[in-house]
């Protein structure tokens, strides 16, 4: 468990380093405990993507710690500052298993907009499960652009797995629904599905995913087990919008965080259970397998709050 702490540490270098970095010298150029550095904390907690309501919260809390235990030092500030966001994420998420697989096939629905990382998330779990020794059947269901196609096939030929695929511009409802025929006839264990981000507008893709659903459902009524929006950390509280857009269309099961070790903002992971009820059940570290980890609040809060 160290060995893998200090690596997430490692991978969440830059916002471990903007915010708790950031707090400690705002706390030790301002020297004292008063309301100008509960301001500037507030400050950098908004500044680090945590959201604006959130991050008041935090400050209250500290402020009521502050009055109550009479506290003057300010490393006692930091420590209890980092104590109540460690305590808010635990209080938002629950260290229990990602995926419950317990039929077959479970079927795992991919949402977001291009360029988040959706179809390496895809690839990526697809080996993990190829490892654990479950059969793997992906579906090709973005038909909006060839390269799509042709990048889920490289990932399925690097996880020794099944793909179902037609032509470029094929109606991906079909897809869907010959891949989960076949996925109902030859008993695969997990069915991945990937579905366009991009439509000639908004609309046409919140209605192409409503069909999407729609067909999942018709030939297995309880649909897909997961539905899960991928999003690119760095883009910060532009991720919690498409959340909120994409699950007034579809509803979202947990969010796959992408790219957050290429960002200072990692911050969105405290704000976007807090706000959407949608938990992160997958973060992205890296361009390895391995990099694609389940989302484990105890081991993140050590990564991040831990000296």
């Amino acid at each position: 468990m160290f060995g893998f702490v200090k690596n997430l540490k490692k991978k969440l270098a830059k916002t471990k380093n903007n915010f708790i970095g950031k707090i400690a010298e705002a706390i030790n150029l301002r020297g004292k405990v008063d309301e100008e550095l509960m301001e500037q904390l507030e400050e950098i907690l908004i500044q680090s993507d945590i959201g604006v309501d959130q991050s008041i919260d935090i400050i209250d809390k500290l402020r009521e710690e502050i009055r109550f235990h009479k506290i003057t030092e300010t490393e006692v500030v930091r420590e209890s500052l980092e104590k109540i966001m460690a305590d808010m994420l635990i209080e938002d998420y629950a260290d229990t298993e990602v995926f419950n697989i317990n039929k077959s096939p479970f079927i795992i629905l991919f949402i977001g907009v291009n360029g988040v990382g959706k179809t390496t998330t895809i690839g990526k779990l697809a080996k993990r499960f190829k490892n654990e020794g479950k059969s793997v059947l992906m579906i090709a269901a973005d038909t909006f652009r060839a390269a799509a196609i042709e990048q889920l096939v490289i990932w399925s030929e690097r996880a020794n797995v099944d793909i179902m695929k037609q032509q470029h511009g094929s109606d991906p409802s079909s897809v869907v629904f010959d891949g989960l025929n076949m996925a109902k006839k030859r008993g695969y264990d997990v069915v991945l599905i990937d579905t366009a981000g991009r439509q000639h507008n908004r609309a046409n893709l919140m209605n192409e995913l409503g069909k999407i659903d729609r067909t999942i459902k018709k030939i297995f009524p309880d649909g897909a087990d997961e539905t899960l929006l991928v999003v690119d950390a760095t883009t910060g509280q532009n991720a919690i919008t498409q959340a909120k857009t994409f699950n007034e269309t579809i509803k979202l099961s947990g969010l796959v965080l992408t790219k957050l070790d290429g960002t200072s903002k990692g911050g969105i992971i405290f704000g976007i259970k807090h706000k959407l009820g949608i938990p992160v059940k997958l973060i992205g570290v890296g361009e390895q397998v391995e990099d694609l980890q389940d989302f484990n609040v105890t081991e993140f809060t050590k990564a991040i709050f831990e000296k």
